[in-house]
C-alpha cells in the first residue's frame, strides 16, 4: 500500500466542525451528514472538513488527542517504555499532517503540536527499526506488531519484506540437498 492510500483511508476519520452555513442533511453512500447550522458542532469525515474549510464554510474543532499536555505524555510515555505505546488514533500522524496543514488557524499550539507529533513519530520508527534488526538478526520467523499504525507499517513494509526475502534465499543456499547438486548454466 502506497503513503496516498494509507492517507486516503485517514480522510474517512470523523471530526467535528463548526459550520457558518445552513443546509439540510446530506445522503452519502456512507452515511447521511448534518444537519448543518451556523454555530452547531456536527462531525463529518476529514475529506469534507477540509473541504469545508477551504470554502471558508466552517471550522475545524481539533480532536480531543490533539492538544500538546496529552502529546507530551504520549511522547515521554513511548520514550520510556520499550513496547510500542497506543497511540490516540490509528492515523495520528496522517490526521496531523492533514489538519495542520489546511487548518493550522483552527488548532492552538499547531507548531508544538506538528513537533511534538514528528518527535513521537521519530521515536517509534526508531523503535520499529531496531525491532526489525533484531527480528532480522535472530532470523525470527514471524512477528508480532502490536500497536503500530497502517502508516507505520507501510513505511517499514518493503525494507522488511526484502530482507526476509535475501535470507530466505541465502539459507536456501546454504542448505545441502537436491538443489545443490544442480546448476543451470
Amino acid at each position: 500500500m502506497e503513503a496516498a492510500e494509507v492517507e486516503f483511508l485517514a480522510e474517512k476519520e470523523t471530526v467535528t466542525i463548526i459550520p457558518n452555513f445552513s443546509s439540510d442533511k446530506i445522503y452519502l453512500i456512507t452515511g447521511d451528514l448534518g444537519p448543518f447550522n451556523p454555530g452547531m458542532p456536527v462531525d463529518v469525515p476529514v475529506w469534507l472538513a477540509i473541504n469545508l474549510k477551504q470554502r471558508q464554510k466552517c471550522r475545524i474543532v481539533p480532536p480531543a488527542w490533539m492538544d500538546v499536555e496529552k502529546l507530551e505524555q504520549m511522547k515521554e510515555q513511548e520514550r520510556k517504555e520499550e513496547p510500542f505505546t497506543p497511540m490516540p488514533s490509528p492515523h495520528y500522524m496522517e490526521l496531523t499532517q492533514l489538519l495542520l496543514n489546511h487548518a493550522s488557524d483552527n488548532i492552538p499550539k499547531a507548531d508544538e503540536i506538528r513537533t511534538l507529533i514528528k518527535d513521537t513519530w521519530d521515536t517509534r520508527i526508531a523503535k520499529l527499526r531496531l525491532s526489525a534488526d533484531s527480528f532480522v538478526n535472530q532470523q525470527e520467523a514471524h512477528a508480532k506488531l502490536d500497536n503500530l499504525t497502517l502508516m507505520e507499517i507501510n513505511t517499514i513494509g518493503a525494507f522488511l519484506t526484502e530482507s526476509l526475502n535475501q535470507m530466505h534465499k541465502l539459507r536456501t543456499n546454504l542448505q545441502p540437498g537436491d538443489r545443490a547438486h544442480s546448476q543451470d548454466y
